[in-house]
């Protein structure tokens, strides 16, 4: 196992930058870590790491044995760690990255009743709306909203995620709901700023499987929904936003759908994990937890 736990090693050294933040991660001391890497070297006979003063950079060697061996050593993790704990069922630090407000809104809820089923579990979770890296974050799992991007990630979807566009009775009422997608043009529109820039260009269906997109502006912009939803309530504007973030709102009528003949495409709500041929216990448990619990109907439209 020590060349594993070498490679383990070399791994941890590439994903946070240098030897000594390596070796306190692994509770090592950064003679030892050095050692044991130049073991390494000498066991492969090649060089795997170009040192300078300041940085290290991998050599073309290096990334080879990062690109191939990462996948080796998380199966032997997880192998090792599933057996050890076999007797016991489940266990482990499970260690999951969510939108903020869809996690406090619909995750939190069901973590007693997960902890409850799973009493070997314990849970980290990190409530951000940026995309964060699991392999260098030493994550899991997130529970990502929208359309995926092409990545080496696995996807399993828990639920479906459809949108809408609204603004409250007030704003209705002061400046008349629009006709047409062309009239969005002439409303002032709460606009989400995303890693993709401003989502100034909506595309709305015209239910014969036609579409039309609208250019939309506004006084108002955030890279968070929270606040283009309290805009929409103060009747700020015309917002666009996913069922689950204000279904409560429409239901108690401090919101209301605009264009509803004129429907956005529908994404998905996903589990993305990393690649890999032996998915940890704890992490299958949560995965298939969630998708029973959010699939189908999901919560945000069932009837009350």
């Amino acid at each position: 196992m020590d060349r594993i736990d070498d490679i383990a090693l070399f791994l941890r050294v590439l994903d946070l930058g240098s030897i000594s933040a390596a070796a306190r991660s692994l509770d090592l001391s950064v003679a030892v870590a050095s050692q044991r890497l130049k073991r390494l070297e000498r066991e492969l006979g090649v060089r795997l790491l170009h040192r300078t003063t300041r940085q290290l950079h991998p050599t073309p060697e290096g990334m080879l044995l990062a690109e191939q061996g990462r996948e080796l050593v998380e199966d032997l993790e997880a192998l090792t760690g599933g057996l050890r704990k076999a007797a016991s069922g489940v266990a482990g630090t499970l260690r999951v990255t969510m939108s903020s407000t869809f996690g406090r809104l619909y995750i939190s809820p069901l973590l007693p009743e997960f902890l409850s089923l799973h009493p070997e579990v314990r849970v980290s979770v990190d409530l951000n709306d940026l995309k964060v890296d699991l392999i260098s974050a030493g994550l899991d799992l997130a529970i990502r909203i929208g359309a995926l991007d092409d990545s080496s990630l696995v996807a399993r979807k828990l639920a479906s995620n459809r949108r809408v566009l609204c603004a409250s009775p007030d704003y209705l009422r002061r400046y008349g709901a629009p006709a047409s997608p062309a009239d969005l043009e002439h409303r002032e529109c709460l606009l989400l700023v995303g890693s993709q820039g401003r989502q100034d260009t909506w595309r709305l269906g015209d239910g014969r499987g036609g579409e039309m997109a609208v250019r939309v502006r506004g006084r108002i912009e955030s890279n968070q929904g929270d606040l283009l939803r309290d805009a929409a309530l103060a009747g700020l504007g015309i917002g666009l936003h996913s069922l689950w973030h204000v279904s409560e709102d429409l239901h108690a009528g401090r919101l209301q759908v605009v264009l509803p003949d004129w429907p956005l495409a529908e994404t998905g709500i996903h589990a993305l994990m990393p690649q890999r041929r032996l998915v940890p216990p704890r992490v299958r448990a949560f995965v298939d937890f969630l998708a029973e619990r959010l699939g189908g109907v999901p919560p945000w439209e069932r009837p009350d």
